[in-house]
């Protein structure tokens, strides 16, 4: 074999000995010096000829490169198994099990599979510069899966027009299947026959949710959309209905008494279900106790009861705009376990002696009887704070002063400042927003999540910290995974070209430590929205398991959720473990503690995802009252259909379509977040500040759409965009770009 490469002879010859070396691999990944020596072509220039080959055959989807210079041969067989994603524009595809590849299935081979369905496939055999493709030959497990949208009813049949972005088909419907709907009711829809010759399935009613357009058939729908219960069981509400409070002598006489401790709650001023309150107290020695009490629902909520076993199922309350969907019945969330002023109450709870300098010198966990003195809401605990007067004035202003130091060494000691906007609406009586706020996290709420973190620490700590020669016992811990390590170098290298410098080395705490000082750094700058934005996306979801790697964003070793037991199951289970250990209980079965810490990361990831649906929903319905005003805004995603703009005054987010850029072509750089144009070498970039004009808002698709609008270029602003482009019922907007035009409501 040749030694050095001379000619383009030389060069097809050594990929020539490359792509049979890389048909005799089974299994294994190797790197291009591996791949030289086995072919005996070591030379610097015969090495770089392979490094270069490989690149290009990960590249044209011939190899998978599992790291940066780490490849392997597809495992790929006639036949294979995976799930099936199909997409309402076409683009179905498989996610194979044996290399989690997606390869493209075209509708006419895809058996009409749903999304999430099991499948068997055949895969068709590799073509260079081709997408590879597949056929589903088998469904192998159904995944059961209802639709939304809307009905529409003739004489002779019905159809459902569906909303999901994974149907691009109406449901039909036989009249006989129609529950009593009506054309214009929102429905819930299961599929029950999709034949093999007939384009679109056929389905029967599961339910009817009302009139499509009403608040409330609206915010059932999008409960509905995630497989969240939008009604609460009769029966469980009437089981808890039958529950006492129950404090008697021989209850009170098993505690430790803590009425006589000034005790309050601070919670936001339309909250009802206070589970948690502070109390202080100034011990002999100059030290202060706190405690941090937390309503004791595992109390009153037995396992396997009925009531048990819809809050596990449940696993969190949900919080739409306007409207919240309680883990448990209302009797208990906010009546007998709410810790409400001028009540006694159960409680398990976290005392801590602190010193002056928020020094925790000792603590302990118990049972207790509380009575709260006063209901705060957030807004008065921050009077207090800043004006020092007020009820209860030297007990917040010496809780403040202790929280303060407590969090300027949890940040110290590497926890993530990422100080996000929380938005809200004002709602009229028919549930439109009439106003666009942000929550502001103010002294007050940093008061309360301080102590919270630190109950929840210090609950994590008691138990995941075992004695020598001590087995430990099975826990719920709450994990936050270390950054995606290619995000970080990215956002490293992007901080770069604007002179910040990121660590992606070193310890976690040198790391977040690095990152808050950029974050710190970058507030009020044109940059701050781009580089904050990447920062967040560098991280990791944090989860429940039973598996303890601590929580990176906050830097804590031990970490659990223990302070919400109304609103979150995971925190009735600590309650419930930590009854057992302390009590000197055997360890819980691990498998099925993980089983249940899963599905409430689930169910807490679909709570989220409806509640940022409902924020969506109202942005869109709120924006809709101002189609023609022009906004100022920054870009908030960068993708190959187009460019996000999250408005400055309210931060609704809109698209400004790929085809609506029409002054030149564009082209996705998805390394540095831009779209280039051709022509010009204009560039659109996340962060960049941008003026844009409202164009359309479609609520049914939860979407707002933008243009750009630049008075040097016409091109960009509304007024060139046809007048079929507009939505079907509005009136056409003709003004002068940059110019608002004040519409009333609709």
């Amino acid at each position: 074999m040749p030694k050095t490469i001379k000619t383009k002879k030389q060069a097809a010859q050594i990929r020539t000995y490359v792509d049979t070396f890389i048909a005799q691999q089974s299994g294994g990944t190797y790197n291009y010096k591996q791949v030289s020596s086995a072919i005996g072509q070591t030379s610097p220039a015969a090495q770089r000829a392979v490094a270069l080959y490989l690149a290009e055959l990960a590249f044209d989807g011939l190899l998978i490169e599992t790291a940066p210079g780490k490849y392997k041969t597809p495992s790929r067989t006639l036949k294979a198994e995976g799930v099936f994603v199909r997409r309402s524009n076409g683009k179905n595809s498989v996610i194979t099990d044996t290399d989690g590849e997606e390869i493209f299935v075209a509708e006419r081979n895809s058996m009409h599979a749903l999304n999430g369905d099991r499948v068997e496939v055949a895969i068709a055999a590799r073509v260079k510069g081709r997408e590879p493709e597949a056929e589903v030959t088998q469904i192998l497990e159904k995944k059961d899966q209802t639709f939304i949208g809307t009905l529409k009813v003739d004489k002779h049949f019905a159809y459902l027009l569906t909303d999901s972005k994974f149907l691009a088909t109406d449901i039909y419907i036989p009249r006989a299947k129609l529950k009593g709907g009506a054309t214009g009711d929102k429905a819930i829809v299961r599929i029950t026959h999709w034949p093999d010759d007939a384009k679109n399935p056929q389905g029967e009613i599961i339910d009817i949710l009302g009139k499509t357009g009403e608040n409330t058939t609206e915010m059932h729908a999008i409960l509905a959309e995630f497989g969240l219960p939008y009604r609460y069981p009769e029966a469980v509400e009437k089981a808890a209905d039958k529950i006492d409070a129950g404090i008697t002598p021989e209850v009170v006489a098993a505690r430790e008494d803590l009425r006589g401790v000034t005790t309050f709650t601070i919670d936001p001023r339309d909250a009802k279900d206070f589970d948690d309150a502070l109390s202080i107290r100034r011990l002999p020695n100059g030290n202060y106790e706190v405690g941090v009490h937390i309503a004791d629902v595992t109390h009153y909520v037995k396992p396997g009861t009925i009531i048990d076993r819809e809050a596990e199922s449940r696993a969190t309350s949900v919080y739409l705009v306007d409207r919240t969907i309680p883990m448990l019945p209302e009797h208990l969330s906010n009546g007998i376990c709410s810790l409400r002023p001028d009540e006694d109450k159960l409680t398990f709870s976290v005392i801590f002696e602190m010193d002056k300098d928020a020094k925790v010198v000792n603590s302990r966990i118990a049972r207790t009887v509380t009575r709260s003195v006063r209901r705060f809401t957030y807004e008065e605990a921050q009077e207090v704070i800043e004006t020092g007067k007020g009820d209860y004035k030297d007990e917040i202003l010496a809780l403040d002063r202790l929280a303060k130091v407590l969090r300027k060494n949890r940040y110290d000691n590497g926890s993530v400042d990422f100080d996000r906007v929380e938005v809200r609406f004002d709602i009229d009586d028919k549930g439109h927003p009439t106003r666009v706020f942000f929550k502001e996290s103010k002294d007050a709420n940093k008061l309360i999540e301080e102590f919270m973190l630190l109950a929840n620490r210090t609950v994590a700590s008691a138990i995941g910290l075992v004695p020598k020669r001590k087995k430990p016992k099975a826990f719920v811990y709450r994990v936050h995974d270390v950054p995606d390590a290619e995000k970080l170098s990215n956002l490293a290298a992007l901080s770069r070209t604007f002179g910040y410098r990121l660590k992606t080395t070193g310890s976690p705490q040198e790391i977040n430590r690095s990152i808050n000082k950029m974050l710190q750094d970058v507030k009020g700058k044109g940059e701050e929205n781009f580089l904050a934005t990447l920062a967040i996306r560098s991280m990791a979801k944090a989860i429940y398991t039973t598996e303890n790697i601590g929580h990176y964003g906050l830097g804590f070793e031990y970490y659990t959720h223990f302070t919400s037991p109304i609103r979150r199951y995971p925190d009735m289970m600590v309650h419930r473990l930590l009854e057992r250990y302390l009590a000197g209980g055997r360890s819980v079965n691990l498998e099925k503690l993980e089983d249940e810490c899963k599905h409430s990361s689930d169910q807490e990831q679909l709570a989220a995802n409806a509640e940022r649906a409902s924020i969506k929903y109202k942005q869109v319905e709120y924006m809709g009252d101002h189609l023609g005003e022009v906004f100022k805004g920054v870009i908030s995603g960068v993708t190959e259909w187009g460019l996000y703009v999250e408005l400055d005054d309210n931060k609704c987010e809109g698209l400004v379509p790929m085809r609506d850029l029409a002054d030149d072509f564009y082209d996705f750089d998805n390394k540095n977040y831009c779209l280039i144009g051709r022509k010009y070498n204009h560039r659109y970039r996340l962060g960049d500040a941008v003026e844009v004009q409202v164009a359309r808002a479609d609520l049914q698709k939860k979407q707002l759409d933008f243009v750009i609008v630049d008075e040097k270029n016409p091109a960009r602003s509304l007024d060139t965009l046809t007048s079929a482009k507009a939505p079907k019922g509005k009136a056409a907007v003709n003004e002068k770009p940059g110019k608002k035009k004040r519409k009333g409501r609709r």
